[in-house]
């Protein structure tokens, strides 16, 4: 039998989850594991290129291992672990920052979106923190990164050290190619069908988070954009009627149901009932996975367990590519 290709993805805990997130991707991966030898990281590291709370990136980072647990990645499959927690993140990142083009790094979109939100502190984590995405991905030698649209371009940065690497010590990382995901539902702001639902804590009237109480849920798709129309008729058509479409695509992704099914079901109905129907089919889809992640959050001993022999596995990997690196550009073994 043929080994599993690896994988790795990494998710800075500078957020709350929310239904996007879940419904765009976190639903999907479980699945993975079954084809994938898979690593999951809380990206705290790079969450410090922003300045953070430190009481609610601690709380972020460890609910964030809680949730994806509870979103069925299993630790005895999947290596879940803090990024922090594996020196040779920190190690590695310096050495590709050697090996990475002020040019190259200059160019990168999310650098100068980030640097133009945060005009105040535009500090060299920020513009260098591409050089530590690579190497978060090459300790691992991983077949496989997914990505979105906004991380191709640290991807493409990555390849472009793999080769200039490889080309002056010979074969020592592996080149990783992109991976585009099966992307679950688009979820869109239920207060601005245009834009996405953010994590951020600044948008919070437009999203739900998977942390939510059935109540808050409930009172944001009662308030969620509908449309302006006077046919108020529940019906897929998400150029004149986003906010419908929304609803509908979030309806469609927690019960499986079809948009004709949906149109047939609220035929007649007008809003004011379909909108707290998508609620509810939201509460209990998202009910376990809040459940069980309070219930982890309390048992600090298990998370702690996971988190650490996340880490250990992790180390035991990156120290050998790490290893082979210092070798090859002439450090004196340790």
């Amino acid at each position: 039998m043929s080994e599993k290709k690896t994988m790795l993805s990494g998710i800075k805990p500078s957020g709350d989850l929310t239904l996007g997130s879940y419904l765009g991707a976190i639903k999907n991966w479980p699945a993975r594991a079954e084809e994938f030898d898979c690593y999951y990281f809380m990206a705290d590291m790079h969450a410090i290129t922003v300045r953070q709370d430190p009481a609610a990136l601690r709380r972020r980072t460890l609910e964030q291992l809680a949730q994806y647990i509870a979103c069925g990645l299993d630790p005895e499959k999947n290596t879940l672990f803090i990024q922090s927690h594996v020196r040779q993140h920190a190690e590695l990142g310096w050495v590709l920052n050697c090996y990475a083009m002020f040019g190259e790094l200059s160019r990168m979109t999310q650098f100068k979106d980030k640097s133009a939100k945060n005009a105040d502190n535009i500090n060299g984590g920020l513009f260098t923190y591409p050089s530590l995405m690579a190497a978060d991905i090459l300790l691992y030698q991983p077949d496989f990164v997914p990505v979105g649209e906004d991380q191709k371009q640290h991807v493409e940065l990555t390849r472009n050290i793999v080769q200039r690497f490889n080309g002056v010590y010979g074969d020592v990382f592996k080149m990783p190619e992109p991976y585009i995901p099966k992307v679950g539902a688009r979820i869109m702001s239920l207060t601005n069908p245009a834009a996405k639902m953010s994590k951020s804590e600044n948008e919070d009237t437009g999203r739900v988070t998977l942390m939510d109480s059935p109540a808050v849920i409930m009172k944001q798709f009662k308030r969620a954009v509908t449309d302006s129309d006077t046919e108020r008729c529940v019906r897929y058509d998400p150029e004149n009627k986003p906010g419908v479409a929304n609803l509908m695509a979030i309806y469609a992704a927690v019960t499986g149901k079809s948009f004709a099914e949906i149109e047939a079901e609220f035929e007649g109905q007008g809003y004011g009932k379909f909108k707290p129907a998508v609620g509810e089919a939201v509460v209990e889809t998202l009910r376990p996975i809040r459940e069980e992640t309070e219930r982890l959050l309390a048992d600090k001993a298990y998370l702690e367990g996971v988190y650490r022999a996340g880490a250990e596995k992790a180390a035991y990997v990156a120290e050998k590519t790490l290893r082979k690196v210092y070798k090859k550009i002439g450090f004196v073994a340790r």
